[in-house]
């Protein structure tokens, strides 16, 4: 049968550790079915097979983000982007621009707050009430782990005070009892989240489409969505009646703190459901919280006295959940970012073997022992990491994140080059929109441990950069294995490409953040390209 698409560059990185030479790829019903050199060209086509020669570019398997969440990102991303404020000041301004021309009650929503902004003043409403006018305003901190709410919005969610949660989430109260405004985890943010409008499944759909189209554009053709919240699925499906999705996405659903037998007996039933180019296939789980909120699960405790404990009130209940998902065959993705969260969170693995289709994960990884590093290694645990979030940081260690770690944890920031040096996995992702989900910035990241780009920013523990193999293969083949795929360009893998119009092994990092991707391939099915990039031709032939 002759191939539906040929795709053809003067590099191609299949990484599957053959040195043979390949210039072409064969696709057919989706699938690669043959590689090898221009000259092969002539031989495979027929009639109606399309012949895309991209010259110079470089083809790499399909990037696949390890950690985001497109879907649950849409609300998150909802109104005010803050993420570029350098200033209370400029929050202030932002926020009463976008307050000037709505109603009095009208809801403002803003998001990407850096609580280093605060300085060592307390993280409340206050800056964002007087901004707003007394509107009910709800504003996510960066992490999206924490939020401010006004008091219109508190008194509209009948918050009032202190509450009790199944989880370690706090209402923060002033030594009156009387609520600040700060709401840490879920559950708090929830109670007043739960009342903001929302925008129709339809709406959702054809934004989520734009989204990934969006995300197409800078090469990924997959992403490991960390969440499958409310009525996600729905959007999701709704997305999909409007045409293929630009990505593939694999949903791993939360497991909640006080889960049941019966929630645990959904969780499983639900694995392998979707659709076209969507899956649910895991489950993510929290140990912990971050560290700049205190809701990190540390060995000891921070410089405030906080992140002291496990986001499950009782951690048995979480291996216990874990054991049980890991003996249906599903396999797990644990948040843990503390030290302690890290080494329980191993300590729950162990020994239940891995699962048929995919990995045992933990997410995020930002302080590790040495002595913990191996323990992946052995236990075949993936590290599913984010090394763009060491730009939240400084080198100089005066930031939030640093000053509540004290140095010496502090130097043990997102060790990705350790762990991959010890033989673990190490996926990479962005975990938009905590970071920017461009993949180009994020393999850049990897290797400079600064923002690319820039310089004159001294870099993150240097020492932990990865090679540009090591970094693209946590976008590929890494990233494709822990979902149980093949990340390589091989006869019988999915026909998912990246082309680069640089060398991604060989290019500057900095020059490889802003180059543009000439073609994205999904399923056989070109979901990008750059037509006006010179070398580039097409037909059929």
């Amino acid at each position: 049968m002759n191939p539906d698409l040929v795709v053809c560059a003067d590099t191609v990185h299949t990484l599957t550790g053959d040195d043979r030479p390949v210039q072409a790829i064969a696709i057919t019903g989706g699938v690669v079915t043959a590689t090898g050199t221009r000259r092969d060209v002539r031989d495979w086509r027929g009639p109606r097979t399309e012949v895309v020669d991209l010259g110079d570019a470089t083809v790499t398997p399909g990037l696949i983000d390890g950690h985001t969440h497109p879907v649950m990102g849409l609300q998150l991303t909802a109104d005010v982007d803050l993420s570029a404020a350098r200033s209370l000041d400029e929050v202030r301004h932002l926020l009463a621009t976008a307050a000037a021309d709505r109603a009095p009650g009208e809801w403002l929503q803003a998001w990407g707050l850096d609580p280093n902004l605060f300085g060592d003043q307390p993280i409340t409403s206050a800056p964002i009430a007087a901004a707003v006018g007394g509107r009910p305003a709800f504003v996510r901190l960066f992490d999206a782990h924490s939020a401010l709410a006004t008091p219109a919005a508190m008194r509209i969610a009948g918050v009032d005070g202190p509450r009790r949660f199944a989880q370690r989430s706090t209402v923060v109260c002033d030594e009156n009892g009387q609520p600040t405004g700060l709401l840490l985890e879920s559950a708090a943010m929830d109670l007043v989240a739960a009342h903001m409008p929302r925008e129709p499944v339809a709406v959702r759909a054809a934004r989520l489409r734009a989204l990934l189209g969006e995300m197409a554009a800078t090469g990924l053709t997959g992403g490991h969505v960390m969440d499958l919240l409310g009525d996600s699925a729905e959007v999701v499906a709704a997305a999909e009646e409007l045409g293929e999705l630009p990505l593939r996405l694999r949903f791993a659903p939360w497991c909640d703190p006080g889960v049941d037998a019966d929630g645990l007996a959904e969780l499983i039933d639900v694995q392998g459901h979707g659709g076209r180019r969507w899956e649910i296939g895991g489950v993510k789980l929290f140990i912990d919280g971050t560290i700049d909120n205190g809701t990190a699960w540390l060995e000891e405790a921070d410089s405030h006295g906080e992140s002291t404990d496990s986001f499950w009130t009782d951690p048995a209940a979480f291996s216990k959940a874990v054991r049980t998902l890991a003996a249906a065959g599903v396999p797990t993705a644990t948040h843990a970012i503390g030290d302690a969260a890290v080494r329980y969170a191993l300590e729950a693995l162990d020994g239940l073997g891995r699962p048929a289709a995919a990995s045992h994960r933990i997410e995020h990884i930002e302080t590790l022992p040495t002595e913990l590093i191996d323990r992946f290694r052995r236990q075949g645990v993936v590290a599913s990491m984010q090394p763009i979030h060491c730009h939240f940081t400084r080198a100089d260690h005066s930031d939030n994140w640093s000053s509540r770690l004290g140095r010496e944890r502090a130097d043990r920031a997102w060790r990705c080059r350790d762990l991959r040096d010890a033989g673990v996995p190490v996926v990479l992702g962005s975990d938009w929109p905590v970071a920017p989900f461009d993949p180009r910035r994020v393999l850049a990241a990897a290797q400079l441990r600064r923002p690319p780009g820039e310089p004159g920013v001294p870099p993150v523990q240097p020492r932990q950069g990865l090679t540009p193999l090591m970094a693209l293969e946590g976008y590929t083949r890494l990233a494709a294995a822990a979902a149980g795929r093949t990340g390589t360009i091989t006869a019988g893998a999915a026909a998912d490409l990246t082309a680069f119009t640089l060398d991604p092994l060989r290019a500057d990092p900095d020059e490889l953040a802003d180059a543009p991707i000439a073609l994205t391939v999904v399923a056989g099915t070109v979901v990008h390209r750059e037509p006006a990039l010179a070398g580039y031709q097409s037909g059929h032939r």
